[in-house]
């Protein structure tokens, strides 16, 4: 869906080491990557780099020199919003209530999810690497226009 004065920022997590295509496509014109962890490549980093600039963190599969440069957790500011982004949800340190964040982004369960509680957004894009437990290979879009969100979860047909 097309919003006026659009900014699309690309959700991903858990690619394992593995950049579909599809996934490529989905990501096209995005004007941020956000990854929340379990790249396990620095080659898929790299190609993320090169479709958008990536705001990433370290998930539990993260390993190696090149993973040494990701946090755990990191705060990405963009279009007015505070968007926080951690690998498992159940290591939340801190309370977004009282933070002024708009979103978290996690990955982790291989488990696409858009939930909003108390106005904030919580935003699991699900596996774009391998299938797990039945849930679809999915990544996620943000649109955000004019102060409002509008979270997608893309299934892919893989």
């Amino acid at each position: 869906m097309e919003y006026r004065n659009t900014i699309r920022i690309g959700i991903i997590s858990d690619t394992h080491g593995l950049l579909r295509a599809e996934v490529v496509n989905v990501l096209s014109g995005v004007e941020l990557i956000i990854h929340a962890g379990d790249i396990d490549t620095s080659e898929v980093f790299n190609d993320l780099k090169a479709i958008a600039p990536v705001a990433a963190v370290r998930g539990n599969m993260d390993r190696g020199c090149w993973a040494n440069q990701l946090r755990t957790s990191d705060l990405v500011q963009i279009g007015g919003m505070n968007i926080y982004i951690l690998h498992n949800l159940e290591q939340l340190d801190l309370d977004p209530y009282t933070s002024q964040i708009n979103v978290i982004v996690n990955g982790h369960t291989h488990r696409p999810l858009i939930q909003e509680k108390n106005s904030l957004l919580y935003f699991n894009p699900g596996s774009a690497g391998y299938r797990r437990n039945n849930e679809p290979i999915a990544v996620g879009i943000l649109a955000m226009s004019d102060g409002r969100l509008h979270p997608e979860i893309i299934k892919l047909n893989v």
